[in-house]
C-alpha cells in the first residue's frame, strides 16, 4: 500500500507557495530546499534520484547535509522547480 499522501490540488499549491517563498526569503538550505522539493513531487527517495538522473547515494547525502554536491548535480535536482545555482546574497539576521 502506497503510504505516501493522496493527490490535493489545492494543499500542493500551497506547498509549492509555501516552498517559492521560503526560497524566496532566503530561509531554506541546501539540504532542506531539495527535500521539500521532493516531498512536494510526491517521490520516494529512489524515485526523486531517478527521474532527476543523480544517484540515490549523492541524494541522500545531499538531504542530510553530509554531501558536497557539484553544481551540474544541484541544477540537475533544481530544475524541476526552475531553479539553478547561483550566487545570491546573504541575508544577515540580527
Amino acid at each position: 500500500m502506497d503510504k505516501r499522501r493522496k493527490h490535493d490540488d489545492a494543499l500542493e499549491k500551497q506547498l509549492r507557495d509555501d516552498f517559492f517563498s521560503a526560497v524566496e526569503r532566503g530561509e531554506l538550505s541546501i539540504q532542506d530546499a531539495v527535500r521539500k522539493m521532493r516531498r512536494i513531487s510526491r517521490l520516494t527517495q529512489p524515485e526523486f534520484a531517478r527521474h532527476r538522473g543523480v544517484s540515490l547515494g549523492v541524494l541522500r547525502q545531499i538531504e542530510t547535509g553530509k554531501g558536497n554536491p557539484q553544481v551540474e548535480t544541484l541544477n540537475r535536482i533544481a530544475s524541476i522547480f526552475g531553479f539553478e545555482v547561483g550566487f545570491i546574497k546573504k541575508i544577515r539576521r540580527e
